[in-house]
């Protein structure tokens, strides 16, 4: 079950250190997600983001039977799921229907895994929603290695990325391997989602990736400024949810997404209002 601010600084003495740890690990899925998300939205990708982490609860669930760490698990079964479907695009298989394949049956065949572990005592809310409010100092250095390696990746390859989600011909031209940057995207993806499944859940880091993608796609006139605008929003939601969740007593994980929805909002109404 997941407890609120509320609840947990009635029992927690040293409320200053969690909520300095749940501001980090924010940030640090922030900065990974706010620049692969501009990319999966020009791709039309939000579904793959989606279906990997549905798939990532079937990680948990091999991680609890084989006693090993979750985060471990999560990015077996996310990998997995990333290279799976590379493999099969473009081969009879349509995108969407497969996605949606491999995304429910991983879902429903890691459900059911998770019932069979009576010995196990197994916070599912926690893992489908998220608790960021519990992540402790491993879970810090997982999160900003893995968000790291993510940001690293996606600044190395943006100008290639770009090229192959303009025009998949001109990047043959250019000699790149659309394929390649496809997969490259996909394990970034695949990354992403086994360090954020604890700090928004598996139902909610699709959001992370295409909410502030979205909310500052009508604001930016470049890719880049886009992708530093979807950072900037993201830092300000996490921030600001986490402080909103205090005060509202909420959970906190999906009150950072209710702000970013906010400021989706918002800049609809600006982008409309200016034309």
């Amino acid at each position: 079950m997941i407890m609120t601010p509320g609840q947990l600084m009635g029992q927690t003495m040293g409320l200053d250190d969690f909520f300095i740890r749940a501001i980090f690990a924010g940030l640090g899925l922030a900065l990974a997600t706010a620049p692969l998300g501009c990319l999966v939205v020009w791709r039309r990708m939000a579904f793959f983001g989606d279906a990997t982490a549905h798939a990532a609860i079937l990680g948990v669930a091999l991680a609890l039977a084989i006693d090993m760490p979750i985060f471990a698990g999560a990015l077996i079964v996310a990998l997995a799921m990333a290279i799976l479907v590379s493999s099969l695009g473009g081969r009879g298989y349509a995108s969407d229907t497969l996605l949606g394949v491999l995304a429910h049956s991983s879902l429903a065949l890691g459900l059911v895994a998770v019932s069979f572990m009576t010995d196990i005592r197994v916070d599912l809310i926690g893992f489908l929603f998220g608790d960021i409010l519990a992540v402790t100092r491993q879970d810090l250095l997982v999160i900003w290695l893995g968000g790291g390696l993510v940001s690293a990746l996606v600044w190395w390859r943006w100008s290639a990325a770009l090229t192959v989600t303009i025009s998949p011909d001109l990047a043959q031209a250019a000699g790149l391997n659309p394929r390649r940057e496809a997969l490259r995207l996909n394990l970034a993806l695949a990354v992403t989602v086994a360090i954020a499944i604890k700090v928004v859940g598996a139902l909610l880091i699709a959001a992370m990736l295409v909410i502030p993608a979205a909310a500052a796609r009508p604001l930016a006139s470049t890719p880049e400024r886009m992708a530093l605008m979807a950072s900037g929003l993201s830092v300000i939601a996490v921030i600001g949810g986490l402080n909103l969740a205090f005060t509202l007593d909420t959970p906190a994980g999906p009150t950072i997404v209710s702000c970013l929805t906010a400021m989706f909002l918002a800049s609809s109404l600006l982008s409309a209002s200016r034309r």
